[in-house]
Order: C-alpha cells, then structure tokens, then sequence
C-alpha cells in the first residue's frame, strides 16, 4: 500500500466518524455547496450556520436568487461582511440562469466559466455534489498538507501553493475523492489547527513535521500587512421621524451599503469644532451642540474603523436635501443594508426611545 493511499485510507475513515452535523451537508446539491463555500470564506462556521439557513429559506433555489432584488441579497447577507460575495453570488446565479438554463454545472472546468467562481470554490462544487475527483484546496487543507509533508517554502505563495496541490492530488487514489478532501478539511478545522492536537490525528503516524517536532513552525507564512486605523466623525441628522443616510455606489468594501454620513479624520480626538465647521459650509448654517455617542470600533479587511457619533435632533418638518445623501424614515431603517460599525450605530439610534 502507498503512503498516498495509507493517508487517504485514514482520512475517509476518521471523516466519516468525526464529520460535523452541518446544514449544507443535507440535502446535498451544487447549490447548496455554492452558498456555504462562499460563505465560510473568512467567516467561522458558528456564524455562518443561521445566515446559510435563512438563506436557504428565502433564496431556495438559483432562480430564486436571480429573480431577488440587490437589495434583498445585501439584507440577507448583512452581517457577514465582505459584502462583494454576495454581489458576486447574485450575478453569478443570473449568469447560470443565462447561460446554463439556472442548472449548476457539474464540472470544476464548467464553474469555473462562471464570474466570481474561483479554483477552490469550483472545486469543492465539483468534489463534494458532483463526485468529480478534483481538489479544493483551503487554508485549512494548506495548513494540514505541510504539515504532513514538511513543506517549507510559504504556503501563502505560488510555489508553496503549487507543492501543496502536487499533494492534494496524490491523495485522490481513491473511489471516494470527496471524503478526502472534506476529511482535510475538516482535520485542518477540527484537529490540525494552528495549535494542532496532534494526539487526537489519524496522520499522526505519517506526520513529518510531528516526527521532527516543528509543528509550531509549520506552515510557513508571510508577514500580515499592517492594520491601517481609521477615525470618522459620524453625523446623524434626525428630524421629523426621518434620519439622514447615504448608499454607497462606487466600488469598493462598502458598495450597496448604507451609512450615516462621516467626515475622515487623522486622529481619535474628538474634534467637534472641525465638524461643525464643515456642517456650516455643507448646510449653510450653525448647528447647537451635538448629543455624543459612545465610540463604535468595527474591522474590516485590513482596516480598523474608529466611529465617533454625533447626533442632532432637529426641530421643523422642513427637510433640507443634501446632495449625496437621502432622508429615510426612521421605520424604515431597520430593513435597509447598513455596514459594519454604522449598522451597530443603527441598532443603538432604534433602540432609544428619543429615536
């Protein structure tokens, strides 16, 4: 017996005995697999769990996620961040509906024709609904891979990468190629973590990392980039049950999104004097004194955003438009998209009775 089908051997069976009781392992279909593959993308299964059942409820087939407005997507997938997956799951099940009669193609070749589909997602469609013998290769099954196989050279790199895959691949000596790789990834989730449980692993025996104690060393990885903070002044415009937002339409983290307006800042100080004075030449009067709101802190990709709300109550029912910007009932906010920090804000402005 190889060493490839020994590993592959003990994987399937370690799955099928520790595999978790996830939802989008029942009723399997492309398009189930679809939704949580992109979901589970820089998100914990815990907190996708909820969202992949709503989901399912309300978008329960791909026609019905083509047929859905933006703006129902966006809500439903508020809360998740890294809201262009949801964009790209909302064009790519129109895309399919087009081009492929709103069927799932079968094949990592075919779904890879599809905008916002890429190699890992294609494959672990293809893998796990479809029985195609392909990899899909995750941070989770890097981690485990070189690990196994003592692979040196940064698996955040292509030559790193494309050893780890040369891996992947031998490992599919075997009739059931899917449980394979779910069984790495689910050995990277579960077990191989970065403080891997050694004792409780079915490859412990075959591990060359653990046979030459570097476990903590391996995977190598690059350097994360720094973490760049952010500090906006927020201003809220309450009068007359409406408040004063804006959508976000140019390209970019916050694209769909809705927000209250900001003025960017240098520092964390709170500088009212600064945002008064740019009130005055946006709405071409002075402001009283604004009512302060605790800090809001919220991270997103490589940026920290600091929130320092400010918020005015006016008198009169006289609503002055502001270019840029849209007056909402208040009644009406709860059920528009807002993004992270500014969705925190949201909840905390319905929850005061003054709101």
């Amino acid at each position: 017996m190889t060493e490839e089908k020994k590993c592959s051997d003990l994987l399937k069976a370690w799955f099928y005995k520790h595999r978790r009781d996830l939802p989008w392992r029942k009723n399997l279909s492309g398009y189930r697999v679809w939704v949580s593959e992109v979901m589970l993308q820089q998100t914990q299964v815990s907190v996708v769990i909820p969202y992949f059942e709503h989901w399912m409820r309300q978008f329960p087939t791909i026609k019905a996620l083509a047929e859905a407005s933006r703006d129902d997507v966006i809500r439903a997938w508020e809360g998740l961040g890294y809201y262009s997956r949801a964009r790209n799951l909302h064009d790519a099940a129109q895309e399919i509906c087009s081009h492929f009669n709103g069927v799932m193609p079968q094949t990592k070749q075919d779904l890879l024709k599809i905008k916002g589909i890429g190699p890992y997602t294609a494959g672990a469609i293809a893998a796990f609904a479809f029985g195609e013998k392909v990899i899909a290769v995750d941070g989770n099954v890097r981690r485990v891979l070189s690990r196994l196989y003592m692979v040196e050279d940064s698996i955040d790199v292509p030559k790193g990468q494309k050893i780890i895959d040369a891996y992947a691949e031998k490992l599919l000596c075997c009739d059931e190629p899917a449980a394979v790789v779910e069984g790495l990834i689910e050995l990277g989730a579960l077990v191989c973590q970065k403080a891997p449980k050694c004792w409780l692993c079915p490859l412990q025996k075959e591990c060359k990392a653990l046979k030459q104690e570097k476990t903590d060393r391996i995977p190598v990885r690059q350097k994360k980039p720094q973490v760049t903070r952010l500090h906006r002044l927020v201003w809220v415009m309450i009068q007359a049950g409406h408040v004063l937002i804006r959508r976000e339409h140019q390209n970019g983290v916050m694209q769909d999104l809705w927000h209250f307006p900001f003025l960017e800042v240098t520092n964390d100080k709170r500088s009212i004097s600064i945002l008064l004075e740019h009130l005055k030449e946006l709405l071409g009067k002075s402001l009283p004194p604004p009512e302060l709101l605790d800090p809001i802190k919220h991270g997103f990709t490589r940026f920290q955003a600091h929130l320092y709300p400010h918020v005015w109550r006016l008198q009169g029912t006289d609503l002055q438009p502001i270019e840029g910007f849209k007056w909402v009932p208040l009644s009406e906010l709860i059920d528009l998209p807002f993004c992270g920090g500014h969705r925190d804000l949201k909840k905390c402005l319905l929850s005061t009775k003054k709101a």
